[in-house]
């Protein structure tokens, strides 16, 4: 496993925990702004597996999570042993995806590999190639919405929103794609010295008019 980067303390990345947030090289998807896009071609590991897991192994009965994010990390072959160890040393797995690797998604769902899922949702139907670059199928996108929304494990939804990639129009095509989801978050894009791109976010009175709308599909919209 690549491993980009470990965040040793998190008391945000997963709801309820404190965990550890892994970053896995490599990504399907080309968002122009994202963080981590050092991680999208794959970069150099800064960590073996082998040290990973005792990193671990000295943070039992502190930790109780780890999230895992890249990148995608479910494009890496050893994803599925990756976190099946992680698991074995008793802590939950928050997995972060981008819903381009549903059998992935689902088959490690069937083997109760993962306790909470976040995917995200970058923007309605049309505007997807757009916002996410080419080299992916929304089909594919669209079966792990599916998935997370018939299964038991507990899941969100989240958009990152950028001025200029995304309209009031966009939130009612998203609502559709996944009406009935048990949470759905709302992102502001922030500019940083790590996004090259020169991008906006919104102001909070627009975020605010965009969740109003989501709630039309999901009751549980928020701000984050």
């Amino acid at each position: 496993m690549k491993i980009a980067g470990l965040q040793k303390l998190t008391l945000l990345d997963y709801p309820n925990k404190i965990a550890c947030t892994v970053f896995i090289s490599g990504c399907n998807m080309s968002c122009g702004y994202c963080h981590n896009w050092q991680m999208v071609a794959g970069c150099d590991p800064v960590m073996n597996n082998e040290d990973f897991f005792a990193f671990l192994d000295s943070r039992k009965g502190k930790l109780t999570g780890v999230c895992v994010t890249g990148g995608e990390p479910l494009m890496s072959d050893g994803i599925e042993g990756f976190v099946r160890t992680i698991k074995e040393k008793g802590f939950a797995v928050k997995l972060d995806t981008n819903g381009s690797y549903p059998d992935k998604l689902h088959g490690m769902l069937e083997q109760n590999l993962i306790d909470y899922v976040a995917m995200d949702v970058k923007n309605s139907p049309d505007k997807y190639n757009l916002t996410a670059g080419i080299g992916f199928r929304l089909m594919e996108v669209r079966r792990s919405i599916e998935i997370l929304l018939s299964c038991d494990v507990d899941y969100e939804f989240r958009t990152t929103v950028v001025r200029g990639l995304h309209d009031e129009s966009d939130f009612h095509e998203i609502g559709k794609m996944i009406q009935g989801a048990k949470k759905y978050y709302l992102q502001n894009f922030v500019q940083s010295p790590s996004v090259p791109k020169r991008l906006e976010g919104f102001s909070g009175e627009e975020l605010q008019a965009f969740a109003e709308i989501m709630r039309g599909y999901i009751p549980n919209t928020e701000v984050r």
